[in-house]
């Protein structure tokens, strides 16, 4: 859903991190606002292909970032038109593309470690209140990366229930790829470990704690 960055020398390429990331929320924030018609929705749409044609991108780009949202997208749609109409789904499920389109072109056009930066800039007065900006920072990298990771888990098991035959089956699609998300989780919990990034408490520290509040 979220690509990974790609080289470039477009003005969205040059743009600093901080300001693609306030631009991005800018962007958000206004379609969640003005898009009301099917009509906008188009308008949105087109607006994000010019976007990426400016980074140098062509619309195969952009399906890359939408294709993991097609069983997602097919399902909001249907409840939407059960529950209210056509027009209205068509309005959700393109803000729905056009939010991550928007995001997917931030992404492509920035450096993670840019875009760590940046935040790790934005946090870094609220140190005082406890907040850890390297932690945050560890956890968007590792969200960032994660993403590819289980939309690669999801295109395999799904390739693999086809091949069975079994490619109108829900549960041969949900539960592999529950459980291979799992693994991955566990397999990056404990590397996380082994590098001593876990929120374990020492034992002196936590024994010399309970001492203190003896006394």
């Amino acid at each position: 859903m979220i690509g990974l960055y790609r080289p470039g020398t477009s003005v969205l390429h040059r743009l600093p991190a901080g300001a693609k990331l306030l631009l991005l929320m800018v962007v958000v924030v206004a379609v969640l606002v003005l898009v009301r018609r099917p009509v906008d929705v188009a308008v949105a749409l087109a607006g994000v292909l010019v976007a990426y044609a400016v980074a140098g991108f062509g619309p195969r780009v952009l399906l890359a970032q939408l294709r993991p949202l097609l069983w997602m997208i097919l399902i909001i749609a249907a409840f939407q038109v059960w529950l209210t109409t056509p027009a209205r789904a068509t309005v959700v499920c393109g803000v729905l593309l056009v939010t991550v389109g928007a995001a997917g072109l931030v992404t492509l056009t920035t450096r993670v470690t840019a875009m760590l930066d940046t935040v790790g800039r934005a946090l870094g007065p609220l140190r005082r209140f406890g907040v850890d900006p390297d932690r945050v920072g560890l956890l968007l990298a590792l969200t960032i990366r994660l993403v590819p990771v289980l939309t690669g888990i999801v295109r395999e098991v799904s390739e693999a229930r086809k091949a069975r035959g079994l490619q109108w089956s829900m549960s041969a699609l949900a539960t592999p790829v529950v459980v291979r998300a799992l693994r991955t989780a566990d397999a990056l919990g404990d590397s996380l470990v082994a590098r001593g990034l876990d929120d374990t408490v020492d034992p002196e520290d936590a024994a010399s704690g309970r001492a203190a509040d003896d006394r």
